[in-house]
């Protein structure tokens, strides 16, 4: 064998025989970090698939072609088929009429403008999701619901149709419809969205497009500007898994069909749209990786070099007997690397076990290849080899110059003040974070911007300087307070630690006095780790918890019954409160109003008792105060709260008089009422997010001559899946009332950027933390006290019992669990706190506090116990069991 190779093949056996703990605790170390540098890239990957893959099921259409005048279109189908794969289209026509008309139980009512849809018969089975029916037939003449509200018609009835430029027509209703995405489908294609109309039409019916020929082809020779053609298309969607990528896919696919058809069509590209949106929410998930998976991966790199650098003492002997024997610096690093080689092939393996066992537990890996797995492991595996090679080269090369005989036999040197804590590096840290907090919650920060509709994230340096600067301040701080406790707290150390040392007191401090550079960074360690679990933990915790007030604020409540004027839930309303399991039941009026020209929802509400049925954050208010926003509504029987966006509109201010325009129930004819404006609300219960209204249901009900309330909100005690299903069975026999369970808001809710699955990601990092806690305050202590055992031995063979002996070791253990978990619980809220501020834009709507995952803390306070009392335990049984032999080699 060489000699060089002999030289290796001893040392690395030298190590495995006397160095095992140290050489398998750094690669345990580089295991973690390789292990969560793998499942957060894995995990990702998969969570922006999950994205892309569910924002397009939902998708309706992806292609709406408005044809230009006399175009052909069965050359712009050619066209499209040529451009992308094409799964289903269908031709409509649109048509503008000027208003309609239906006389119902002796009263004549009548609408505004609107829109004759042709449809073809095969529409509805190409296109499902674009209409519920509510009543009646699925075919013929097929009225919109909110029409058949506003002219009071049901089946059988007739409604006669003001053309433009032509006679009425009658046209008898053979069912009645819902149109889920309105606002797609009479979008307006081809008009600047400054021009465009803000809201669906309100009048709409829909005939075949035979008939609709019939009626409405004249009207285009006569007024050519009411009448269109729109080819709607749903692509095959063969798109790369990543949403950016499938947004360029789906842009170029749209290019491509606009070159073909040369101006003879205006391509609405609501694919593309839809991505785009998915796209900047995987901006804000890479995000949430780096503020709350990268400082893991970091932390758990900090522990490595830590435990590597455990033991420096004998390193330097080490070496000095290397030199002695003829060694040369170079010859020196090679054999660290040799080690560091070894460290983190065993550290890659085990984390790449140790990752793919979390990754499969967590998310669903066939939603992506084997080719991107095997690249993020590779990856996550050369980031270990390069991280065990610094952490077993990088102490090698600082002892390498004062490697000599003399130096070996230095054991205890000067201690001289690091520069850092001469400079005082942490308060400027902590007063920088502290700015930068102060300045962030004065102005804001945007994470993820849009120039000219383009979505990217904006992270300047700002983004990173707080939560960089609350890091690094609070450990440097620890380490600074640590060591002036264990150099000048003898007396409070005493009275605290007098149950366990008894006598010894003085004794033991003097020894954890020496020790207080490395128990000072003991307790740096354990606090940055209970930092990261604690602001890991609140912070999706946090979001977990805003997840459900936004579906509870998209549903309404637990259970929401959404009627129609013709059949409105609240006559339902004394059954629904006596179900098993339903807490509370409260009606709400659903009626539209005109705010000048633009019809927006109005809802009816009693204000005392509204909170009783569903949640109502502080946040929903411009006044960011629920209860008294609400007791101003209640104490204004004309009250009315508008949306911020009306107020501005229409220049509003309290105390205003303000005039809506609604329907009455006796005549369906919209009358003027009186309202006073009291307050702005933001969010609220089934609202829509654009403009809506709220006021009082006594006085709605008394202005309009119905008290009927269109919805019920049922809160619910137990599962409410199993009570919507018998709310369901209840409306069974009512047309158009819909009942949904929260479960469901939340499943589309997930189909933006909770499709990352942020408890998946929570699971990861709090497993993770747990072991990164547990290292940081029991490894930590069981490989410092392996390197003093010979001290320990020492105390034995001097006569020192094993109570003596726990008296220094648990002395230790205990000092560094408790003043790290102090440490680590304050600066952990802090950090929680300002990473809520700073991803407020990921919470729909703002958290009021923070949410503290109790039941994890706990646990996470055990494992800090139970790793330190191993840790404690195995640093005194090996003292016990190493007696004379340790001695003599002193």
């Amino acid at each position: 064998m060489p000699k060089k190779s002999r030289i290796v093949t001893i040392w690395l056996v030298g190590l495995f025989s006397h160095r095992s703990g140290r050489l398998i605790a750094s690669a345990l170390g580089v295991a973690i970090s390789v292990a969560m540098l793998f499942s957060l890239g894995v995990f990702i990957t998969t969570s922006a698939t999950a994205m892309t893959k569910r924002a397009i099921e939902s998708l309706p259409i992806d292609w709406q072609v408005q044809l230009v005048p006399g175009t052909d279109p069965g050359s712009i189908l050619s066209a499209a088929q040529q451009a992308a794969s094409v799964s289903a289209s269908e031709i409509l026509g649109y048509a503008d009429v000027s208003g309609m008309s239906a006389t119902t139980q002796g009263t004549v009512q009548t609408t505004g403008a609107g829109k004759i849809i042709g449809l073809s018969p095969s529409y509805i089975n190409q296109f499902p999701a674009e209409f519920r029916s509510l009543l009646g037939a699925q075919s013929g003449v097929l009225v919109a619901q909110q029409t058949a509200a506003n002219l009071h018609v049901t089946v059988g009835d007739t409604v006669s149709v003001q053309r433009i430029g032509l006679p009425p027509v009658d046209m008898t209703v053979d069912g009645v419809v819902d149109l889920p995405y309105a606002d797609s489908f009479f979008q307006a294609v081809g008009v600047p969205a400054i021009v465009a109309p803000q809201a669906p039409p309100d009048n709409v019916i829909f005939l075949p497009i035979d008939q609709w020929h019939a009626l409405f082809d004249p009207q285009s020779i006569k007024r050519p500007d009411t009448t269109r053609l729109q080819l709607h298309i749903r692509l095959a969607r063969n798109l790369p898994s990543d949403p950016s990528a499938a947004f360029i896919q789906a842009q170029r696919w749209t290019r491509n069909l606009e070159a073909r058809i040369a101006g003879n069509g205006v391509v609405a590209d609501n694919l593309a749209a839809r991505l785009d949106g998915v796209r900047t929410d995987s901006l804000y998930a890479r995000i949430l990786f780096l503020f709350l998976g990268l400082p893991g991966v970091l932390l758990a790199g900090i522990l490595t070099m830590a435990i590597a650098s455990i033991g420096k003492d004998h390193r330097r002997q080490e070496q000095a007997l290397l030199r002695v024997r003829g060694a040369t610096t170079s010859q020196i690093i090679r054999l660290a690397a040799q080690e560091g080689f070894l460290m983190g092939v065993i550290g890659g393996i085990l984390g790449i076990g140790l990752g793919w066992f979390v990754i499969r537990w967590i998310a669903s890996i066939s939603l992506v290849g084997m080719n991107v797995i095997l690249l993020v492991a590779i990856m996550a595996a050369v980031f270990g080899l390069l991280l065990a090679l610094t952490a077993s080269v990088q102490p090698a090369w600082a002892l390498a110059h004062q490697t000599t005989v003399a130096a070996a036999r230095q054991n205890v040197g000067r201690y001289q003040q690091p520069l850092w804590q001469r400079l005082y590096l942490d308060v400027i840290c902590l007063v920088l974070a502290g700015i930068m907090f102060w300045r962030t919650a004065g102005i804001g920060y945007e994470l993820v911007l849009a120039p000219e509709g383009v979505a990217q994230v904006s992270l300047s340096s700002e983004a990173f300087i707080a939560p960089l600067c609350l890091w690094v301040g609070s450990a440097l701080l620890i380490m600074r307070l640590g060591q002036l406790f264990l150099a000048r707290g003898k007396r409070p150390f005493a009275r605290l630690a007098h149950p366990l040392t008894g006598n010894l007191s003085g004794v033991v401090f003097a020894a954890m006095n020496r020790q207080r550079l490395r128990l000072a960074q003991g307790m740096a360690l354990v606090a940055l780790a209970v930092t990261f679990a604690v602001s890991t933990a609140i912070f999706n915790t946090t979001y977990d918890a805003q997840a459900r007030v936004d579906a509870e604020l998209t549903n309404g409540a637990d259970v929401l019954v959404q009627g129609t004027s013709a059949a409105p839930a609240g006559d339902k309303l004394a059954e629904f409160k006596v179900l098993p399991g339903v807490v509370n039941a409260e009606p709400m009026q659903h009626r539209f109003a005109y705010v000048g020209t633009d019809l927006q929802d109005i809802y009816g509400i009693d204000p005392a008792r509204i909170g009783q049925a569903t949640h109502l954050a502080n946040t929903y208010f411009a006044s960011r105060n629920a209860q008294a926003t609400l007791a101003d509504l209640a104490s204004h029987p004309d009250g009315v709260l508008v949306s911020e966006e009306t107020k501005n509109d229409y220049q509003l201010v309290v105390g205003d008089r303000l005039n809506l325009r609604i329907q009455n129930a006796a005549d369906h004819q919209y009358h003027v009422v009186p309202f006073t404006f009291v307050g702005v609300v933001r969010e609220f219960p089934t609202a829509p997010k654009d403009s809506f209204l709220v006021a009082n249901s006594s006085y709605l009900a008394q202005q309009t001559g119905s008290n009927a309330a269109e919805i019920v909100l049922l809160k619910t005690s137990a599962n409410p899946v199993p009570i919507s299903q018998q709310v369901q069975t209840m409306v069974a026999s009512m047309p158009g009332v819909k009942v949904t369970d929260i479960g469901a808001a939340e499943k589309v809710i997930g189909s933006s950027l909770t499709a990352i699955n942020l408890r998946g990601l929570t699971a990861l990092e709090l497993a993770f933390s747990v072991l990164l806690v547990a290292s940081a305050s029991g490894l930590i202590l069981a490989l410092g006290f392996e390197e003093r055992k010979k001290m320990f031995t020492s105390l034995i063979v001097v006569g020192a019992k094993s109570k003596q002996l726990g008296a220094f070791v648990w002395s230790e253990g205990l000092t560094v669990l408790c003043i790290g978990l102090i440490t680590g619980l304050s600066s952990g809220v802090a950090l929680a706190g300002l990473l809520v501020l700073m991803l407020t834009h990921i919470f729909d709507p703002p958290p009021d506090v923070l949410q503290v995952p109790w039941v994890y803390l706990v646990l996470l306070l055990l494992a800090m116990i139970l790793s330190t009392v191993i840790g404690v335990s195995h640093a005194i049984r090996t003292a016990k069991q190493a007696g004379v032999s340790e001695l003599r080699a002193l």
